[in-house]
């Protein structure tokens, strides 16, 4: 092989390779190859207004489950999420799901209260829990609450967010941090970061 030849065929080789060179995110977050399309639901959001699937078109979306009389988690994760929110929504329209798993006691006017003090264009949804328990189980995450009849009852839920693309699927799951003597919270610097490195790759 000639010289030249050679020289073009390394050459070639490392065009390829520049090119093919698009590798996946280095995320801590749980990413899904193929993001897994959530079947079709209606809820309520704080506004009494039926909420479907085709609420997620049009915009990145972070769903976080919770309820209103949680004590710790859900505020400190829905002010860290109105931060998220600050940072990407210019350049990654973006809609931030607080999904209330307490629909005994989080009525809409409830919701519409607590999300307010966060951000009035956050989604409050709610419904039963036969709406509420198949899309929680296809968004990755998970919640249990007592039957009794008590009026103060704590609700065990996932402190993780699911990012959900603009065709109703979930990308990602953005986990906790677990530090020891704190409650596990997103980590917002984080999450803003791997949300930007996901959103480019898979757009």
């Amino acid at each position: 092989m000639k010289l030249s030849t050679c020289i073009v065929v390394i050459l070639s080789v490392m065009l390829l390779a520049s090119c093919s060179d698009d590798s996946k995110p280095n995320v801590e977050a749980l990413v899904y190859e193929q993001a897994k399309p959530l079947s079709d639901f209606a809820l309520l959001d704080q506004h009494k207004n039926k909420v479907t699937k085709a609420a997620f078109a049009g915009q990145w979306n972070l769903v976080f489950l919770g309820y209103t009389s949680c004590p710790d988690i859900c505020p400190l994760t829905l002010a860290k999420l109105n931060a998220v929110h600050k940072a990407l929504n210019e350049q990654y329209p973006l809609q931030i799901w607080f999904l209330s798993v307490d629909p005994k006691r989080d009525t809409a006017d409830k919701r519409k209260a607590y999300i307010d003090y966060f951000n009035p264009d956050f989604l409050a949804v709610s419904g039963e829990h036969k709406d509420l328990f198949p899309l929680v189980r296809e968004l990755g995450l998970i919640y249990a609450i007592s039957d009794s009849d008590e009026q103060e009852y704590a609700v065990d839920h996932s402190a993780s967010v699911a990012m959900v693309d603009s065709r109703g699927a979930v990308r990602a799951i953005f986990k906790p941090e677990f530090k020891q003597g704190s409650v596990p919270l997103i980590n917002a610097k984080s999450l803003i970061s791997e949300f930007k490195l996901i959103a480019d790759y898979y757009q």
